[in-house]
């Protein structure tokens, strides 16, 4: 563990380093700088300077979600080529795996917070089923681009256009 004195302190490296690192990850989970300020007791604009060091850029940030999708890596692929912040990609499989490895409590909190990452972004990409697709823009706060790839239910995988995909990040980077 490092430790610094400066005059009559003793500062902590540990300390300070789980601090940064607690709020940021409460700022990418949606939290305000004041709330966050509030529960750790530390300044806001000690946190928005924080955000300034660390900048890499600015603009909308952007999530994507979607299943079950038959060229899912070729798909993620797309999406990490082009900065997407959040991604989450299923087969039909993996998303049954998903629900079936959670007891019913386990299930609805990582579905909550998978919600509030999600809700954190002001752009979101939803790809799925003309239901899922509803349900994800009456949870969600921000812009949502539907790309529809059937009926409900969807039970096998389908093939999302990557040319469609590009399109619409393009307009979507282009409107920033």
């Amino acid at each position: 563990m490092d430790f610094f004195r400066i005059q009559h302190k003793i500062i902590s490296w540990e300390k300070i380093e789980k601090t940064l690192k607690k709020t940021l990850n409460m700022r990418t989970r949606g939290f305000s700088q004041q709330e966050i300020a509030d529960r750790l007791n530390i300044d806001r604009t000690f946190i928005s300077r924080l955000e300034s060091i660390g900048e890499l850029r600015k603009g909308q940030t952007i999530a994507c979600v979607g299943f079950p999708i038959l060229n899912k890596e070729e798909i993620r692929e797309i999406l990490q080529n082009e900065g997407i912040d959040f991604i989450l990609l299923m087969t039909e499989e993996e998303r049954l795996d998903f629900i079936n490895r959670r007891s019913g409590k386990e299930l609805l909190n990582e579905i909550m917070d998978l919600t509030a990452q999600v809700r954190s972004h002001e752009v979101v990409i939803c790809i799925g089923s003309d239901e899922r697709i509803k349900l994800m823009e009456g949870v969600l706060d921000g812009q949502v681009i539907s790309i529809e790839i059937g009926t409900s239910p969807i039970t096998e995988d389908k093939w999302v256009d990557p040319t469609e995909l590009k399109k619409i990040l393009r307009s979507i980077k282009s409107a920033r």
